[in-house]
């Protein structure tokens, strides 16, 4: 299985962590893609979409075999932080699902950020964001302020100046004919 590695600055800025992005994976044998989910149900939305030809995303899609080689790593992750004290509840990923929409309302709302095409997925009180946006700096911008909304924990930030789909810094869903 291969997979992406991309970097990403906590929002209070001093530590940089090596995230992992699951690429697609091919059937044993076939070379027909396997039936991929999003299994663990982390939510994955198009919170603006002024920028018609930007590379969509895929998403948060999984192997029945991915699944369970990460079920144990999810469990470990997401029941270490409240072990440790950094989560007042029992598992992170139990804040995506309220957290997700709180930062896509926060986004549309800011409204510096209305020229854009931006999705987000919420994994582990951790935001990626992924998209096209204008320039460096409105990226940049946008980063530092999905950080700051309450249970955010870092930001993972994948977006791109421009449409290019060469280079996206992110898994890119099949091409629609």
């Amino acid at each position: 299985m291969r997979r992406v590695c991309v970097s990403f600055r906590f929002f209070m800025g001093c530590s940089v962590v090596a995230a992992m992005v699951p690429s697609l994976a091919l059937a044993q044998g076939a070379g027909s893609p396997a039936a991929r989910t999003n299994a663990f149900n982390d939510p994955f939305v198009q919170v603006t979409s002024a920028i018609p030809q930007c590379p969509v995303p895929e998403g948060p899609l999984y192997t029945e075999a991915e699944v369970r080689e990460l079920a144990h790593t999810r469990s470990q992750h997401g029941g270490s932080c409240h072990r440790v004290g950094r989560c007042r509840l029992p598992n992170s990923y139990l804040y995506d699902a309220e957290l997700i929409p709180r930062v896509q309302r926060y986004i549309r709302e800011e409204g510096r950020f209305d020229d854009t095409s931006v999705w987000v997925l919420g994994e582990r009180r951790l935001v990626t964001l992924m998209g096209c946006v204008q320039s460096e700096a409105q990226s940049l911008a946008l980063e530092k302020a999905v950080g700051l909304v309450d249970d955010v924990m870092g930001v993972i930030n994948l977006l791109q100046v421009g449409t290019a789909r060469e280079g996206a810094r992110y898994p890119l869903a099949p091409a629609r004919p």
